[in-house]
């Protein structure tokens, strides 16, 4: 715990055999009070990995759900648990869970209530091997998103997340997108319901292990950004609404 608050990481697994390992050694357990893996339907041994190295909570989707729906059953979990500050880590080993004790310390000091693990503040993208085309396409649907979302970020593409349990009983992710694009619908809905956002420096690591979506997906996803962040344009100048900005009644 920090401070009386229950941390809880969530691992949204997906064929993560080879990478679990070293990425769940390297989650400081000493603050961790649980650890949630949810297997989206893998065709290797992603669950009995995670169950030899103790895992506490292992959660199997009998069907792939999609990225999107594999965040949608963690969070359920990690509420359900009692979680206060849970951290979004991708158990490719892409992200070092070693900035775990930093996001914790941001939300639990009440600073922010929801951390972002920037892979472009520095130079740490390119350094770890991200492709130079997903590279510029970052930077080009990130400056189109902060201008449509009236918000500045480096970006709004990592996996490596950290929120309040305010943040994830206020937003009703549950009715998002269960394809990649979740991840740009919630950091929508956060902005649009004016929780502030805080941003760390992150090395980034591509190797083939790692996992990755391909150019036809990569183009797939560009797109329903470059949606998400029109609707949110829409909403916030009061020339449409749409049911991703309504907010939780117990919120």
């Amino acid at each position: 715990m920090y401070k009386g608050k229950k941390v809880v990481v969530v691992l949204p697994a997906y064929n993560a055999e080879k990478t679990i390992e070293r990425t769940y050694r390297e989650i400081p357990l000493d603050l961790v009070d649980e650890v949630i893996l949810c297997d989206d339907a893998s065709v290797d041994r992603t669950i009995a990995k995670a169950k030899e190295l103790g895992i506490g909570h292992i959660i199997s989707h009998e069907s792939n759900k999609g990225y999107g729906g594999n965040q949608k059953s963690l969070y359920n979990m990690a509420l359900k648990l009692g979680g206060d500050i849970v951290i979004m880590l991708h158990p490719d080993y892409q992200y070092t869970p070693k900035l775990i004790p930093a996001m914790v310390n941001i939300i639990g000091e009440d600073l922010f209530p929801v951390v972002l693990g920037s892979r472009i503040l520095g130079r740490g993208a390119l350094i770890g091997g991200m492709p130079r085309y997903k590279y510029i396409a970052n930077r080009i649907l990130t400056l189109t998103q902060n201008l449509l979302v009236r918000y500045k970020l480096s970006e709004y593409h990592t996996g490596y997340r950290a929120f309040s349990r305010k943040v994830l009983e206020t937003i009703d992710y549950n009715q998002n997108s269960d394809d990649f694009v979740f991840d740009n619908e919630m950091l929508s809905q956060i902005i649009y319901a004016k929780f502030p956002i805080a941003e760390v420096t992150c090395p980034t690591k591509y190797f083939e292990e790692a996992s990755s979506i391909n150019l036809p997906r990569s183009m797939k996803y560009g797109f329903g950004v470059l949606r998400v962040s029109i609707m949110h344009f829409l909403q916030r100048m009061g020339l449409a609404k749409f049911k991703l900005y309504k907010l939780n009644e117990s919120s």
